[in-house]
């Protein structure tokens, strides 16, 4: 439920049957989360002080990215009000930017710098700066633009880092260009052409070299290029033209990342952002290029907004906690100060869209997951989604997102080197759980039992219902690394997967299923060849093996070290040691909010190796061929 502390309109059941939403729920919940940060503004408004863990980059930047993140949201609320805007905030970011580029306020913002983290919030800044020209960049003193473009100026033929990081920059100097400063044409042009290197097809990019596959790919490698062109206006050279044009090839399965409780699927880095998981679909809407029906863009959108809002963001205090619920650090970076989160800003370009448009004024539609079962291949990030009407959950078996350079040394992240993730839970994160690796993964086990890493992960094949990857496990100590290749077919709430081993003699392997998390301990039983976790709600995990497991089976627990809750749980199937060489393994990974007998189920499967070829046999007379 709504916090009683956010206070927000009645809900709106005819309009909008599945969240209740309405344009008035969302600037309510801007105002809310606006007007909570006055308290931690310093004397003139430049920085937004917050509670919390802080950043790498120091309190004065830490300040300036609450101001700025925060403009972007206070943007998209007053350009979307015209002539209602509250002239309470009006002032107040004028106000903030005059102090902000007065190096005598006492509050100055830091310089831009190379590859400085101002280059982020001057973003913010320009894209809010732009939006509400008419109120905020229009009325300032003479003295005070000259300020903010000399601020701005620090970008021109400075040195970004070679990823999303280049669009600030873009969009920056084409803000200079548009009130007639100084910028450097070869800067904006670099930029926009050096993301066509990243760009894979079907509407996806890698966020720099590399296979770095995640939300960037919607809340800032297709926003900033669309949000430059609103900018260039004319002058885009026919840019915009491309770049919607990939945005509506993105967004044809966006919708399929998101459950039916509105949680999108817990993948990949900065989740601490929120609601920025509806940007790209708002902007759709903006740039008049989506696929998507008005209401299904809003049933996306308010169906998310509200998933976090019922899950402790906003906390009491009305702020956006370090987290994913509530604060949980494990889920954020080092880059992630305590207004980092205020990236959800960027959720609120919807605001921009008049009151009467149709996405404000159409009925809601279901998003995929409620009509039917989906099965989603992307072969460009090498995913494949698999959501469940029945329970409304969507799964993503990952097989070529590694957040890996192409060359050179390789690492793991738990947010991206794991075989599956979910809209229902999140990897265990913390870095006790990450040493240990057990769940979302599989494993080859030294004697003393050390386990492999998935760290570069090489898609094989990714389309129908199947997702085929590789990657080379080694194991500590020796300089050999041995292939592990994995095959994923979902079938409704299970996952079938078979692994194809190599390993020196010695070694065991060991998977480990999706681990669910609640407040308190879940549930939990394994019996001959299986294993299962149940939350208190009814949330199951449970993992079968069908073939080359051993008997034994076991359950991995941790405490505090996942982003669903404080206690955690994961099923595990083990095979012993063996003689070295080629071995194939395959088991069935199921979640599901139904209830589950995995016994009754690795009784009534039957799966056959031999050939090249495993074939499983599913209750119902269902076949799997892999």
């Amino acid at each position: 439920m709504v916090p009683p502390f956010l206070h927000l309109p009645p809900t709106d059941r005819v309009l909008s049957s599945r969240t209740g939403w309405t344009r008035t729920h969302w600037e309510a919940l801007a105002d809310h989360l606006l007007d909570s940060l006055v308290p931690y503004a310093s004397p003139g408004g430049a920085q937004y002080r917050l509670p919390g863990r802080p950043s790498w980059s120091g309190v004065a930047l830490d300040g300036l990215e609450g101001f700025a993140r925060s403009f972007l949201m206070a943007a998209c609320r007053i350009a979307g009000a015209g002539a209602d805007a509250d002239p309470a905030l009006v002032e107040r970011y004028a106000a903030g930017l005059a102090a902000g580029t007065d190096r005598g306020s006492g509050e100055a913002w830091p310089e831009l710098t190379d590859c400085s983290q101002q280059m982020v919030e001057a973003a913010s800044i320009a894209v809010g700066l732009h939006e509400t020209r008419p109120w905020i960049w229009d009325r300032l003193d003479e003295g005070v633009r000259e300020r903010v473009v000399d601020w701005f100026s620090g970008f021109v033929s400075a040195r970004t880092w070679d990823n999303n990081w280049r669009l600030f920059q873009v969009v920056s100097e084409q803000f200079l260009a548009s009130v007639g400063a100084d910028y450097s044409q070869a800067d904006i042009d670099g930029g926009l052409d050096r993301i066509e290197d990243w760009y894979v097809g079907d509407g996806w990019y890698t966020d720099g070299e590399g296979r770095n596959f995640d939300y960037y790919n919607g809340w800032a490698m297709h926003l900033y290029p669309l949000l430059w062109a609103r900018m260039a206006g004319e002058k885009d050279g026919g840019r915009a033209a491309v770049y919607k044009e990939r945005l509506g090839r993105f967004l044809t399965t966006y919708p399929q990342f998101f459950g039916a409780d509105g949680a999108p699927v817990h993948q990949g880095r900065s989740l601490t952002y929120r609601f920025a998981v509806t940007a790209p679909a708002w902007m759709g809407a903006l740039a008049e290029c989506t696929p998507l029906a008005p209401g299904l863009t809003r049933r996306l959108a308010s169906g998310a907004a509200r998933y976090f809002v019922e899950r402790g963001a906003p906390d009491e205090k009305g702020l956006l906690p370090l987290g994913w619920h509530g604060t949980f650090l494990p889920a954020t970076q080092p880059y992630s100060g305590p207004a980092s989160p205020y990236w959800a800003s960027k959720g609120f370009l919807g605001l921009l869209l008049p009151s009467d448009h149709a996405v404000w004024t159409e009925r809601e539609q279901p998003l995929p997951v409620e009509v039917a079962d989906q099965y989603t291949a992307l072969p460009a990030p090498g995913w494949l989604l698999h959501g469940t009407r029945d329970d409304g959950i969507v799964r993503l078996a990952n097989h070529g997102s590694d957040h890996n350079a192409l060359e050179g040394p390789a690492e793991d992240d738990p947010h991206y080197a794991k075989l599956a993730y979910s809209t229902v839970t999140a990897p265990e994160a913390a870095g006790h759980a990450w040493e240990r690796a057990v769940d979302g993964h599989v494993a080859l086990l030294a004697p003393d039992g050390t386990a492999s890493r998935r760290q570069r992960i090489h898609p094989v094949r990714c389309e129908g219902r199947v997702a085929v990857s590789r990657h080379e496990a080694g194991l500590p100590g020796g300089n050999e690394v041995y292939p592990v290749e994995t095959s994923s077919a979902p079938h409704g709430p299970w996952e079938i997967r078979v692994h194809r081993v190599r390993g020196p003699e010695g070694a065991a392997v060991r998977e480990g299923g999706y681990a669910v998390a609640a407040g308190e301990q879940p549930q939990s039983t394994c019996g001959p060849g299986w294993a299962l976790v149940r939350t208190a709600s009814g949330l199951s995990s449970a993992l079968v093996g069908l073939y080359g497991w051993d008997a034994e089976a076991a359950i991995a627990r941790e405490v505090a070290a996942n982003a669903f809750g404080s206690h955690s749980a994961t099923p595990v199937l083990r095979a012993a040691a063996w003689e070295g060489g080629e071995r194939v393994l395959v088991s069935l990974v199921s979640l599901t909010w139904d209830r589950i007998d995995p016994r009754a189920l690795r009784e009534a499967i039957s799966c056959e190796v031999g050939g090249g070829v495993v074939r499983v046999l599913l209750p119902g007379g269902d076949v799997v061929e892999l």
